[in-house]
């Protein structure tokens, strides 16, 4: 399948491992996953920084196969689930950049084509996450409000 706004079909990825159990060389109990991942949403981190940080400097490398559970949902028990998913925020993050940089040079039309590009992303991730009830099916997005939900 292709991509969404640009030309694009590559597949390359990489595999996950086909055994579900963690490494014979993770030393981390569960528990101990648990306590960090807890103590980095204290910090301020987003549940993928999470992730990168747990992998590179405590050698964890698959959470799942650890703990048995995914970050979000081991925030989610602990009540540090994120408000919105990180894709969605992210993508809120990145109009608000455009619609900011947009104010300053009026006449940049291509970073103009980039928002509405970037904002039809944000409704569709929207409508899915909807339907999925991640979100409720009152939340809409509206760029004059958007700087709020990121700041």
């Amino acid at each position: 399948m292709g991509r969404m706004h640009s030309r694009g079909k590559g597949i390359s990825r990489s595999a996950l491992p086909y055994r579900r159990t963690p490494p014979s060389w993770v030393r981390i109990t569960p528990e101990e996953v648990v306590d960090l991942i807890v103590k980095f949403a204290k910090k301020g981190l987003a549940p993928s920084q999470i992730g990168v940080a747990l992998r590179d400097q405590h050698g964890v490398p698959k959470i799942r196969s650890v703990t048995g559970n995914k970050i979000i949902r081991i925030l989610r028990s602990n009540g540090f689930a994120p408000d919105l998913p990180e894709d969605l925020y992210n993508l809120i993050k990145k109009a608000v950049g455009v619609r900011k940089h947009m104010e300053r040079s009026r006449r940049d039309t291509d970073s103009k084509f980039r928002l509405i590009l970037i904002e039809s992303r944000i409704h569709r991730l929207a409508r899915y996450y909807k339907l999925n009830g991640k979100l409720p099916p009152t939340w809409k997005y509206d760029s004059s409000t958007a700087s709020a939900l990121v700041a």
